[in-house]
């Protein structure tokens, strides 16, 4: 794992001086102790574990990993998944789409038909486009890609329900909330739309959320 983005201060005070409501959220989980958007650099195991996360709770995707990461003796890698059967991968929890996903990404990786290397030279929208030619990854887990792998600092990931429910939370507004109202936040909160996302997500899980 490295270091809290290099932005992060400056996006706090940026977003506290933005929004009243993004300012209490801020100080709610400014602890010493509290864990900051933290990256692994290391995309594969990114892409796993964001292809192991779609559709399902925070709390089964952590435990379909568990056993997921245990099968893989926990070395997430293209030539350990590579030399994994369907049915080994299947029995971890995992459905067939994902299997398929996992397996299709680390033959990718390995005959270098995917290089990851590239993204960094993408603007955000290059990078989704580029990620979501990837079996499996559509444009919500590209962009967790981009905010918890890539630390991309303006990431505002308007198909994820989670940001949808705080949203709807902490601003008082139905569920779903208007689409209007979502891009006038990310109007609001650009260009920091990651850590306003990451603080919103907070305020709804018990733990941070980490790819």
């Amino acid at each position: 794992m490295t270091k809290t983005p290099k932005y992060w201060n400056k996006a706090i005070n940026f977003l506290s001086k933005k929004d009243r409501i993004m300012s209490k959220l801020i100080k709610n989980y400014q602890s010493p102790s509290e864990i900051i958007l933290i990256s692994r650099k290391d995309i594969f195991f990114s892409l796993c574990k964001s292809i192991i996360g779609q559709q399902i709770s925070v709390a089964a995707a952590n435990s379909v990993f568990f056993r997921f990461k245990k099968k893989c003796n926990g070395k997430i890698k293209p030539k350990i998944i590579s030399k994994l059967t369907y049915s080994q991968l299947k029995s971890c929890g995992l459905s067939r789409q994902k299997v398929l996903g996992i397996k299709s990404l680390a033959k990718q990786i390995l005959d270098k038909s995917f290089n990851p290397k590239l993204i960094k030279k993408m603007d955000d929208e290059e990078a989704i486009n580029y990620l979501s030619n990837l079996r499996q990854i559509g444009r919500w887990s590209a962009e967790m890609i981009l905010l918890f792998t890539y630390n991309r600092s303006n990431i505002w990931p308007i198909q994820d329900i989670g940001l949808l429910r705080a949203i709807s939370k902490n601003y008082k507004k139905k569920y779903f909330p208007p689409e209007k109202f979502v891009m006038l936040l990310k109007k609001r909160f650009s260009p920091y739309c990651s850590v306003a996302t990451w603080y919103l997500w907070r305020s709804i899980d018990p733990e941070p959320i980490q790819y």
